[in-house]
């Protein structure tokens, strides 16, 4: 499969596109700074000849997910599967009298509407797959059951990432999409820290059967974990 992940240099990201060159499929790893990503997938391009391709892409510049667009289309014109990865996760030791509310709309920006903007962008290409997949990296922090009443700029962007999730499947899963809005689990990477219990690779090999269609989740389930189990909402 030709599969398409932003975030892709470090964390979950990096770890997604490791263990989908080692199933065979072709990446394309969308990078922030493309100059600097170079050496640091350099061990994968020599271990893939010819399955990963860095792209510049910043999910917050509109612009860039357009020349992006185009140079993939140029290059082929098809995407199996979109992988919202990128996000941010700033303020967590404000209280809410004490937000920026610019730090609020820095985050919406980067965990909402960067996803909204790539699916935006790349669904004409999504839609010449024979079997789309877009999965969306949310957390459940954004769930209802799950509040608990801090870390306010992640917890809203990500509970509206779900929502956007499943208006997405509203949409597109007559029309053939598997659209997946996926907690990931307290993992090892940047964001989790390296206290948490989780292994990124194993997220990434879960992430992997969904969107092979090696597992299925019950159609139901507006959030799952990454092995495809649903969760309270």
């Amino acid at each position: 499969m030709n599969i398409l992940i932003t975030g892709a240099s470090k964390g979950l990201g990096f770890s997604t596109v490791s263990e989908a060159l080692k199933g065979g499929h072709h990446v394309i790893a969308g990078v922030r700074n493309l100059q600097q990503s170079h050496e640091q997938f350099e061990a994968m391009r020599q271990e893939h000849p010819g399955q990963l391709e860095l792209i510049q892409l910043d999910v917050n510049v509109e612009s860039e997910i357009i020349a992006a667009k185009n140079a993939v289309e140029r290059q082929g014109g098809t995407v199996d599967v979109l992988i919202n990865n990128a996000g941010i996760l700033i303020a967590r030791d404000k209280k809410l009298e004490q937000l920026d509310m610019a730090e609020v709309e820095r985050s919406m920006m980067t965990n909402l509407y960067g996803p909204m903007k790539m699916v935006k962008h790349f669904l004409p290409l999504l839609r010449r797959s024979e079997r789309p997949c877009i999965i969306n990296i949310s957390s459940e922090a954004g769930c209802f059951t799950a509040a608990y009443g801090r870390d306010y700029p992640y917890a809203l962007s990500k509970s509206a990432l779900s929502f956007f999730s499943a208006q997405l499947r509203k949409e597109l899963a007559p029309q053939g999409f598997a659209v997946y809005n996926v907690h990931p689990g307290w993992i090892r990477t940047p964001m989790g820290g390296e206290q948490a219990p989780g292994d990124p690779g194993d997220t990434a090999i879960g992430l992997l059967n969904l969107a092979e269609r090696k597992v299925v989740p019950a159609q139901e389930s507006w959030m799952i974990t990454h092995k495809g189990e649903p969760m309270p909402y």
